[in-house]
């Protein structure tokens, strides 16, 4: 059965975070200090965009940092989306996407590639409380909403450091940051974001669901994948595993998907015509959350951009996320979601038996 929808820019900005212990992490570099992170005493407040626990005993002093980093494929793999709190993925032209990598309690040595900015950037950051947006230049009036937006622009297109060019990348997709090197951009901003999520360890009721497939376009055809094993839901792009630059597949516990509207122009993107795509996120419209092997529908409705995106189940409650990382789906309505139920495989007395539970 195909679902039309979206993935949400969520944004409840005054939301209570649920602190949590005990989330499942695959044994990654990217995830170590976050492994180590959720067997911390309650002294550790809960980091403001992921709901774990901060990796001190407060919340570090810094914005957002939000990053601009290629989706095509001559772009993969990409750097420092496991260390990221919370993934963007936005329609752009063409058919491709594009993603906005947002980190705050954890940063990465590398983030990468980054690529120009879109109309769409707008909206999302406007939910980051005044974040860091690192990206390098876009056509003029896109640069013009961005330098207007509420953020903090840092076009590094003609930059000396903090820019990291590696030696196997090649134009235009060879241009890195680490986080570190970000924040420093801003030295005197010293204000955590607000939470743009809620979170909860305890797992809502919902349908269980085996995977879950967003086909953008021949080049961007998402497949989600539940592992109960790792508590996660794995990415594969055209039915090949999705990797960062170490090799670990890309896992979140966290997917929010969220139908738009979308329309084009006026302005032209690129040197083959295409306009650009104008991803209406505010208003309202049908959401689906994935988490613990579940769906969760419901409904998204942000009032303005100056507004918080809230996020509602069909009973009217807000939805909690379970603590840790989100990728965020937005998708045109035009767009179908295709969902698989679990597997089912045989237990030791050849009885048959869900792959994944519904809790």
């Amino acid at each position: 059965m195909a679902f039309v929808c979206a993935v949400v820019v969520l944004g409840a900005a005054g939301t209570s975070l649920a602190l949590t212990m005990g989330s499942h992490y695959p044994k990654t570099p990217e995830r170590a200090q976050r492994r180590g992170a959720t067997s911390l005493s309650g002294s550790h407040p809960p980091c403001p965009l992921s709901g774990l626990p901060s990796p001190g005993t407060t919340v570090p002093q810094r914005p957002a940092l939000a990053v601009k980093v290629d989706n095509y494929p001559s772009a993969r793999p990409q750097s420092g989306l496991l260390d990221a709190d919370i993934v963007f993925e936005e329609p752009v032209e063409g058919g491709i996407t594009r993603l906005v990598a947002v980190f705050q309690c954890h940063g990465a040595p590398l983030v990468g590639p980054i690529r120009s900015a879109r109309e769409v950037d707008v909206q999302i950051l406007d939910e980051l409380s005044n974040p860091i947006f690192v990206h390098v230049g876009g056509i003029p009036p896109v640069l013009s909403l961005i330098e207007n937006a509420n953020d903090i622009d840092e076009d590094v297109s003609n930059t000396g450091p903090p820019v990291q060019n590696p030696p196997d990348r090649y134009p235009p997709y060879d241009t890195y940051i680490s986080t570190a090197a970000g924040w420093a951009l801003q030295p005197s901003d010293t204000t955590p974001p607000a939470p743009v999520f809620t979170y909860s360890s305890t797992a809502p009721t919902g349908s269980a669901v085996g995977s879950l497939n967003i086909n953008y376009s021949q080049t961007n055809d998402n497949t989600w994948a539940w592992d109960a094993h790792t508590g996660l839901w794995m990415l594969s792009i055209g039915g090949v595993p999705a990797t960062v630059e170490s090799g670990s597949q890309i896992g979140v516990p966290n997917l929010v998907v969220e139908s738009v509207q979308v329309t084009y122009g006026p302005w032209v993107e690129n040197s083959e015509g295409n306009l650009e795509v104008d991803s209406q996120l505010t208003g309202s419209g049908p959401l689906m959350v994935f988490r613990n092997g579940v769906e969760v529908k419901g409904t998204w409705n942000r009032a303005s951009l100056d507004s918080p995106t809230n996020v509602i189940d069909n009973a009217g409650e807000t939805i909690p996320l379970e603590p840790g990382e989100t990728w965020v789906e937005i998708v045109p309505n035009t767009i179908g979601v295709t969902m698989a139920p679990p597997a089912v495989t045989k237990s030791s007395k050849g009885h048959s038996k869900s792959g994944s539970k519904q809790k």
